[in-house]
């Protein structure tokens, strides 16, 4: 016996029209297509702004899914040996570590990395 799927969750503070001809649809945001690697228009910088005074690499401009984007964070973060972030399509890498992520990104494949 297959399970029901109870999709009511995802209907959660929906207003229900009285119109008869009223269809739902729900608005799910398209992921991006990953640009091939010698596509992307990668921008490295560092920022200390409201960061509490600590330094960070800011790698912005990442064409692609959510997946591919924390894949390449995950990277960066390992070969720096640091912490950081993937959130809102760019990567967050503690520390001041410019040169190294852009000879990082172009030994990739990152050929537009400025």
């Amino acid at each position: 016996m297959a399970a029901k799927k109870n999709d009511w969750k995802e209907r959660l503070n929906i207003v229900y029209s009285t119109n008869p001809n009223f269809e739902y649809s729900t608005d799910e945001k398209e992921e991006n297509e990953t640009l091939p690697k010698q596509q992307q228009k990668l921008r490295v910088s560092i920022e200390k702004n409201h960061r509490g005074g600590k330094t960070v690499t800011l790698i912005k401009n990442f064409i692609g899914t959510d997946e591919d984007i924390k894949e390449l964070g995950k990277l960066l973060k390992t070969k720096c040996g640091v912490g950081g972030s993937v959130k809102d399509g760019e990567i967050l890498v503690q520390g001041e570590f410019k040169e190294k992520i852009i000879e990082l990104l172009k030994k990739e494949g990152y050929t537009q990395t400025k």
